[in-house]
């Protein structure tokens, strides 16, 4: 397969630094979720301020800067997708983010997991292309090497349940078939995201320290696909929660440093 011809190659023929330009006062952290309805509730939450711009042939994304508990963040809304999520961090490291808290929903393989449950990855499964670009040909990545026991500590201190598992990254959300979604919980995935092993990939090839989790949504773990919570409006509040406390998460891990 072409995706196991792994170039070791550091440089490529333009790199994001030739796209994009380093921003003045650029946080060095930031946070970031893929639903723009969360976002928009994240972002009126603050005095957010317009810093700069992730540019695409689907037009632009703001970054936003904020602060919280004295520390500057940068808050933007990612693309959803490996391959585009992807590109968009590469612009933002050149640009001066150096760390970053990213969250958002996935699908559950196991329905004893509760609707909007915070599910911590430390293992993804590959199944989509772009991580290959970045790492040696495996099956699984490792996620989140740094910062799982603050974060457990943090859910406790603010009561979340959470369960910490593998992940099954897929490029193809409409090809999660029964027999698949079985082979999966076979070999001991417990969700269902499209960006977190490439994600992972990313930061390991960059240098950069990435932090990802998710809320539970919709199960797969039944006879009938069970939407829960995935696009309700009702829910937004709860979600709301979670992304103040990822930001709250981002702030105090910019403070160990």
């Amino acid at each position: 397969m072409v995706l196991h011809e792994f170039d070791e190659t550091r440089t490529s023929t333009f790199e994001p630094g030739e796209v994009v330009s380093p921003v003045e006062g650029m946080p060095k952290i930031g946070v970031t979720c893929f639903s723009h309805k969360l976002m928009d509730r994240l972002i009126a939450a603050f005095d957010a301020q317009v810093i700069a711009h992730c540019s695409g042939g689907n037009g632009k994304l703001p970054v936003y800067k904020i602060r919280y508990a004295g520390r500057e963040l940068a808050l933007f809304l990612s693309r959803i997708g490996a391959p585009a999520c992807v590109v968009q961090y590469e612009e933002l490291f050149a640009m001066g983010l150096d760390k970053l808290v990213v969250f958002g929903t996935c699908g559950v393989l196991d329905k004893s997991i509760g609707d909007l449950s915070i599910i911590i990855p430390d293992c993804a499964v590959r199944d989509e292309g772009t991580s290959y670009h970045y790492k040696k040909p495996s099956r699984e990545i490792a996620v989140n090497p740094r910062h799982q026991a603050a974060f457990r500590r943090l859910l406790e201190e603010h009561a979340y349940s959470y369960v910490t598992g593998k992940v099954w990254t897929t490029d193809a959300p409409y090809r999660e078939t029964r027999d698949k979604v079985a082979r999966r919980r076979a070999e001991g995935c417990i969700c269902v995201d499209m960006e977190c092993s490439a994600i992972a990939a990313l930061a390991e090839f960059r240098n950069k320290d990435v932090f990802q989790f998710f809320y539970a949504a919709d199960n797969l773990d039944s006879p009938k696909w069970d939407k829960r919570s995935l696009g309700r409006a009702e829910a937004l509040s709860d979600k709301e929660k979670i992304g103040l406390l990822a930001i709250e998460f981002a702030a105090s891990t910019d403070a160990e440093t």
